[in-house]
């Protein structure tokens, strides 16, 4: 009998060890609902744990990741550091912001431990020394880098995701479709739930168009608030590095975290004094009651599908029933002729800068180089010759100037926010995309109606893009607001207001 005894009590202390080291899950984790602040919520109820949370997140990418190749390559250290952060929740019982929240970053942005190809044979083997500016503060955030994304090689392409170091990126809504470009690996990740939030750059589509693909919420921020040090360039005078996730309030502690002056940036010090410690106070249920937004039917009637017309139609008429004064027909004097000539093909000159300070190789210092070395990519290798042949030692036509001091760049955003204020508006709206995504073999013909290439790239001005419902094929459309610079406390309340009162965002259902 005392044997017996002995017995039983060496098994209750086997189980009580083996419960105090095994990840806690006791209830099943839908991935679809996961939030900054659910996971959280499951963490301090002991129901989840970060190293649990991880290997949910790992399982996912290899049953769906192969069917939609939106990430390049794993952390091999994600789950040692989640179980690092679980340790220290552990003994300290406080969260970081980001406490063990697993996310996708693109593969242009520095980071320690893994390449960063931008999706090219010539950083195919690059391993950067540090990370970015903006991976060191979601780390100390709590973040954990669980994989790099696919994108359009070297961020040429808007229309499509494709690289040579990958291939195609698909869109999880309908496989047979592009998820956009060229942060289309992080929006089809992110929107496939294969992590719980994501990175993308937008110089001039880039994050908004993705996202507005695949039903998420992407914020494109006021330039000079988010530092773009470490991150391969596209246009560096147009470069924003900015969240990619399911939620406005998830974008939003994203952007909070993000925010800071970096000596390596110098358009952050135009943000001195601008930039807030709080963006969550801004999520407001009822932000659009009262508010004044006026409708640019400039860009939303321009060739419009008719699907994406309803969907627009509808919006407004949902932000109407839920408190805002709609100003139709918003007219911005000049618009036409401020537009044009916007774009200053800075390429070659930031890529090569960024060769010499983080690559720091004599064979692999110039565009010449990166064309020998090639590309699987025709699209991407058309893009590199054509730069090639523009010549940075002649004379510009005109300025390419930053966009605090290019008179042009300047005098686009003052005729907007002169026709906001004249008539009192707290944002712009018009569809992200006039046009559903493209057919992933026809995207070169149906690629049209991309409104994020036309004003905020050039003047500056933050804009976000929320979901506004799905076309026929479950195909999903966005809708954008567009807001005066430094106004994201204004946008994040529009935004989560018009996000909570229609709850458009949907899974894929992989």
């Amino acid at each position: 009998m005392k044997s017996m005894r002995f017995f039983l009590l060496i098994c209750a202390l086997t189980c009580a060890l083996q419960s105090c080291i095994e990840p806690k899950t006791t209830e099943p984790i839908d991935p679809e609902s996961l939030s900054i602040a659910e996971i959280h919520r499951l963490y301090q109820s002991e129901k989840l744990t970060a190293e649990a949370l991880v290997e949910l997140y790992l399982k996912r990418i290899d049953s769906i990741n192969p069917q939609i190749n939106a990430l390049t390559l794993i952390n091999p250290r994600a789950l040692e550091i989640a179980k690092s952060l679980d340790k220290e929740y552990e003994q300290t019982g406080k969260l970081r912001p980001l406490h063990g929240i697993p996310m996708i970053v693109k593969d242009n942005i520095n980071t320690i431990g893994m390449p960063t190809t931008a999706g090219s044979l010539a950083l195919a083997d690059f391993y950067p020394e540090s990370d970015a500016f903006i991976i060191q503060r979601l780390e100390d955030a709590g973040a954990i880098i669980l994989a790099k994304s696919n994108m359009a090689e070297w961020a040429f392409s808007p229309m499509h995701s494709e690289s040579s170091t990958a291939g195609i990126t698909r869109n999880p809504y309908n496989l047979d479709y592009v998820p956009a470009g060229s942060s289309g690996g992080t929006a089809a990740g992110v929107a496939a739930n294969l992590a719980t939030i994501g990175l993308g750059t937008d110089t001039g589509n880039s994050i908004r168009g993705p996202s507005s693909h695949n039903a998420l919420v992407g914020f494109r921020s006021t330039l000079g608030l988010i530092s773009r040090e470490g991150i391969v360039p596209l246009y560096l005078r147009n470069d924003v590095v900015g969240p990619m996730v399911k939620s406005v309030e998830d974008a939003t502690r994203l952007l909070e975290v993000m925010v800071g002056i970096d000596p390596k940036d110098p358009l952050t010090a135009y943000s001195k004094g601008k930039a807030e410690s709080n963006y969550i106070q801004y999520l407001e249920k009822e932000g659009l009651k009262g508010a004044r937004i006026g409708v640019f039917r400039t860009l939303s009637e321009n060739d419009p599908d008719p699907e994406i017309s309803a969907l627009f139609n509808q919006a407004i008429r949902d932000m109407q029933s839920m408190g805002a004064v709609m100003v139709d027909f918003v007219e911005v004097p000049g618009f036409d002729e401020l537009r044009q000539d916007q774009w200053c093909p800075t390429f070659r000159i930031d890529l090569e800068d960024f060769l010499q300070t983080y690559v720091k190789r004599d064979t692999l210092s110039k565009l010449e180089d990166v064309i020998r070395v090639g590309s699987k990519n025709e699209f991407a290798k058309n893009r590199v010759e054509y730069m090639a042949q523009m010549d940075p030692s002649e004379p510009a036509s005109r300025p390419c100037g930053n966009v605090y001091e290019d008179e042009r760049r300047v005098a686009f955003r003052e005729a907007i926010e002169k026709t906001m204020d004249s008539l009192q508006l707290d944002a712009l709206v018009y569809p992200s995309w006039n046009h559903r995504p493209a057919l992933i073999g026809k995207f070169m013909e149906e690629y049209r109606g991309d409104n994020s290439q036309i004003i905020s790239p050039h003047t500056g001005q933050p804009a976000f893009t929320v979901p506004m419902g799905y076309t026929s094929g479950n195909l999903p459309a966005g809708i954008q607001f567009l807001g005066r610079m430094y106004a994201e406390p204004t946008l994040i309340k529009l935004t989560y207001s018009y996000e909570q009162g229609t709850q458009h965002r949907k899974g894929p259902g992989l």
